[in-house]
C-alpha cells in the first residue's frame, strides 16, 4: 500500500517511463502474437516501401521491417536485461563478500577489478568476443532458445560490466559493515551468508535497484552498438543495433526507416532513465 501510495505521486516523467517500459516488455512478450510475420521470412521484394501489407517496408533481403522491429524488442532487451542481471548477481555479490570480509580478500578482488576496468570496456569486449566466436552451444530452454553467438555476447558483456557493480556494491556495504547492528551480528556468530542476506541487502537495495537500472542502460546501448558494429546478435535474429547497420545506406535517398530502430532504442534508453531518476530522489529523502 506504501509502494501505491508513492506510485501515485510520482511525477509525470516517471509515469511516462513506467508506460513505455510496459509497452516494450508487452511487445516482447507477445511478439510471436503481434508481428505479422515471422524475424526471418522473406515475404516480398527488397526495400518495398511502406504500405498496408508491409507497413514499416521491407529490408535488403526483402523481409517485413515492423516484424523484426517487434521481434528485436524480444532480443535486444531480452540479452540486455539478461547480461544486467548476471552481472549484479556476480558483480553484487563479490562486492557484498570483500566489503563484509576485508583483509587481503577484499584486497585480492579490487586489484583484480582496477586491472579490468583500466582497459576501455568497448576495446575489452571487441577483444573477447572475437576470441570466444564461436565457443559457446546453443542453449534450449523449452519456453526459448538461445544462440550460441548470443549466450557469449551475455556471458562477455556481464563479465565485463560486473566490474563496475563491484565497485558500487562494495563502497554501499564498506558503509554499512561498520554499523553496530552489523558488528552485533557478527558477535552472535551469524555466518557470512546470513550478515549479506539479513543485514547488507536490505540497507544497500535502494542504490542498487536505481544503478540496476542505469546499469541495463549502458549495456543495452553498448549490445546495439556491438550489433552495429557486426560482433554483437549475430544474424538472421532481428536486432535494433544490425538493423540500423542494414539500412543505413536508406539515409542517403530519404527514407527514416534507419531512425526507427535507432529511436526504438533512444526512448527506452530514455524511459528507464525518467524511472530511475525518480527512484533515486525517493531513495535520498528529498521532498518536492
Amino acid at each position: 500500500m506504501k509502494f501505491l501510495k508513492e506510485l501515485a505521486t510520482a511525477p509525470p516523467t516517471a509515469w511516462f517511463g513506467m508506460i513505455v517500459i510496459l509497452v516494450y516488455v508487452i511487445v516482447a512478450v507477445f511478439a510471436d502474437i503481434i508481428a505479422p510475420f515471422s524475424e526471418t521470412e522473406v515475404v516480398g521484394d527488397l526495400y518495398l516501401e511502406w504500405d498496408q501489407t508491409y507497413w514499416l517496408g521491407t529490408d535488403q533481403l526483402g523481409r517485413d521491417v515492423l516484424s523484426r522491429l517487434i521481434y528485436g524488442a524480444r532480443n535486444t532487451v531480452g540479452i540486455a536485461l539478461a547480461t544486467t542481471i548476471l552481472s549484479f548477481l556476480l558483480g553484487g555479490t563479490l562486492g557484498l563478500i570483500a566489503a563484509t570480509l576485508g583483509g587481503w580478500i577484499d584486497q585480492i578482488l579490487s586489484r583484480i577489478v582496477d586491472v579490468i576496468m583500466a582497459i576501455p570496456q568497448l576495446i575489452f569486449a571487441l577483444l573477447l568476443l572475437t576470441v570466444f566466436a564461436g565457443r559457446a552451444p546453443d542453449i534450449n530452454l523449452g519456453f526459448t532458445s538461445i544462440a550460441g553467438a548470443s549466450l557469449t555476447l551475455i556471458l562477455v558483456i556481464a563479465f565485463l560490466d560486473s566490474t563496475r557493480v563491484y565497485r558500487l556494491a562494495r563502497a554501499v556495504a564498506m558503509n554499512i559493515v561498520v554499523m553496530d547492528f552489523v558488528e552485533a551480528a557478527k558477535l552472535r556468530g551469524e555466518g557470512l551468508g546470513w550478515i549479506i542476506r539479513k543485514e547488507l541487502l536490505p540497507n544497500s537495495m535502494a542504490p542498487l535497484v536505481a544503478e540496476f537500472g542505469l546499469r541495463f542502460c549502458f549495456v543495452f546501448l553498448l549490445i546495439a552498438g556491438l550489433s552495429f558494429l557486426g560482433l554483437g546478435v549475430q544474424p538472421p535474429t532481428a536486432d535494433w543495433g544490425s538493423m540500423v547497420k542494414e539500412s543505413a545506406t536508406l539515409i542517403s535517398y530519404g527514407d527514416i526507416t534507419p531512425l526507427i530502430p535507432a529511436g526504438a532504442i533512444a526512448l527506452l534508453t530514455v524511459a528507464v532513465n525518467f524511472v530511475v531518476d525518480w527512484m533515486l530522489h525517493r531513495s535520498s529523502g528529498l521532498k518536492d
